[in-house]
């Protein structure tokens, strides 16, 4: 049977999972600071509670989607007498440190924290197809699996409340440059009159770095940058073509820039003969 549970932020991602909750027939307890946000899914049957408190209240289960843990205090903070009891899947995204500090802050106050870092945007949420890291108590993601299935699949990674966090913004660092250099090369095709649909299957293709992410994990375990498939000086050069056809095309360069500094120190440290993995040891230093 489906449990009630309760639904703290209505941005986007939030109201995508409250309105999952609703297809899968569970009531839902609604709260949000600007409480029209709630209206399609209060027409929808559920309910909006007049308070933090009486939000806290209403189910054990509470699943938190805000924009960072400096908002979630601000919440809580109003009704911490209803914290003892709840087990709170905090969805919220930020630092490994912040989501560890606040998982002892809801202990001292009788709660429980679940860490989710939900891995698709919220059309993406209700399916399957979809996964959340989540970290905190086993116990605690066994009890509540069925209703955090609902959301998306679960990868569990372990009793440490900071692992989802981490997993996440790690994807995040991935995602977010990756995603600025499909946006700058794009710049770059536009600027020479081919559109983005036209040059869409080869971005895709040249955004594919699964052989190369196969190739490259075990020997960064291993800690063996041999440069026979690549090196660094290849890499200064290609990379130095690339800036060139950049500021021939009248697009800003500094992405392209950045990345050649970071070659280039790779470079000065001796490491000219060795593979670009190389370049682990200059990040990490």
């Amino acid at each position: 049977m489906p449990e009630n549970v309760t639904v703290i932020g209505l941005g986007p991602m939030g109201q995508a999972m409250a309105a999952a909750y609703l297809d899968r027939g569970y009531e839902v307890t609604l709260w949000n600071r600007t409480a029209a946000r709630a209206d399609s899914l209060v027409a929808r049957g559920a309910r909006l509670a007049g308070s933090v408190e009486r939000a806290l209240r209403a189910n054990e289960l509470v699943v938190l989607s805000l924009t960072d843990y400096d908002a979630v205090y601000a919440i809580l903070e109003q009704a911490p007498q209803a914290l003892p009891g709840r087990t709170v899947a905090n969805l919220t995204s930020d630092t490994p440190t912040k989501a560890r500090e606040a998982a002892v802050w809801l202990a001292e106050r009788g709660a429980v924290q679940i860490t989710g870092g939900v891995q698709s945007p919220p059309p993406g949420i209700g399916s399957a197809d979809a996964a959340t890291y989540y970290s905190g108590p086993a116990d605690a993601v066994a009890r509540h699996r069925a209703a955090l299935e609902v959301l998306t699949g679960i990868e569990y990674l372990g009793e440490d409340p900071g692992l989802a966090a981490l997993y996440y913004q790690i994807g995040m660092d991935m995602f977010w440059t990756g995603l600025v250099g499909y946006l700058h090369g794009q710049a770059v095709a536009t600027a020479n009159g081919i559109s983005a649909e036209e040059f869409l299957e080869h971005a895709v293709k040249s955004m594919d770095f699964k052989y190369f992410l196969e190739f490259y994990a075990p020997r960064i375990d291993a800690g063996s940058h041999e440069g026979d498939a690549d090196n660094l000086r290849m890499a200064v050069a290609s990379l130095t073509h690339v800036l060139h056809t950049v500021e021939d095309s009248g697009v800003d360069a500094s992405v392209p820039t950045a990345v050649l500094d970071l070659f280039r120190r790779g470079v000065a440290t001796g490491r000219e003969r060795d593979s670009m993995t190389s370049l682990l040891e200059v990040l990490t230093r």
